[in-house]
């Protein structure tokens, strides 16, 4: 919240930080109230019941678009402020979902709304979601609906600083990586045939390790391509952001 708002006539208001967070002018928050709010009454209805409890209490104080990560470049990304009677905050991103990359190798998904399988697809490989994971339509008159889905801001997540690690804490680092991902392949594949396939020796083991070393090479290489046309300005590049 400290880094995010601020107060303004006695009202919390999120801090616009342009280019990366940008709060709407007064008169377009207005309006936008209306259509967020509409949003949000049809992400409600895709909550467990004790979360719609939950999400009840709080109400629609402000509205800001959100630059992205690079994994989503491209794609809408807002983030709501709300708060409950006594003013206790909860932070809200809205993502927007676009079909997967997979459709155009695989079959068309099973899902209508793009926000709604990624929402299934990560409640499906992970033990404990967030417990606010939804999904809605954004749709005025004027625009083509965009599926989004919704789930908390920054919802307590840990980072291990890689780059300070020994090589006995990388090593258990790396397996505990890598039991969340069997784990989650567990939970969505038939378990018994994804044991027999990879089997007792070292042979998976030796592929995935030459595929990681191929795909660091790649990325470097990638890298310096990049910082190659910026330097060239075929890029243009915002730097310390």
């Amino acid at each position: 919240m400290k880094k995010l708002t601020d107060v303004v006539d006695g009202h919390r208001v999120i801090v616009s930080d342009p280019p990366l967070v940008e709060r709407l002018a007064d008169q377009e928050t207005q309006v936008e109230f209306e259509a967020v709010s509409e949003f949000f009454a049809r992400y409600r209805e895709t909550l467990q019941i004790d979360r719609r409890v939950l999400i009840d209490r709080f109400s629609l104080v402000d509205v800001a678009r959100k630059v992205v990560g690079v994994g989503s470049v491209g794609t809408s990304c807002w983030i709501l402020l709300l708060e409950s009677g006594d003013g206790t905050p909860l932070f809200l991103q809205l993502k927007q979902a676009v079909s997967s990359v997979l459709e155009s190798h695989l079959k068309v998904s099973g899902f209508d709304h793009a926000g709604q399988r990624v929402v299934e697809g990560q409640q499906l490989i992970q033990a404990t979601s967030d417990v606010l994971l939804g999904w809605a339509t954004w749709h005025r008159d004027d625009e083509p609906p965009i599926d989004f889905y919704v789930r908390q801001l920054w919802d307590g997540k840990g980072k291990l600083d890689v780059e300070a690690m020994g090589a006995k804490r990388l090593a258990s680092y790396a397996g505990v990586c890598g039991k969340v991902l069997a784990f989650a392949h567990g939970r969505t594949g038939d378990a018994a045939m994804i044991h027999g396939y990879l089997g007792n020796d070292s042979t998976f083991d030796d592929v995935i390790v030459e595929f990681a070393d191929r795909y660091a090479d790649r990325t470097e290489a990638d890298y310096r391509r990049l910082k190659a046309a910026i330097d060239d300005g075929e890029i243009s590049a915002v730097h310390d952001i």
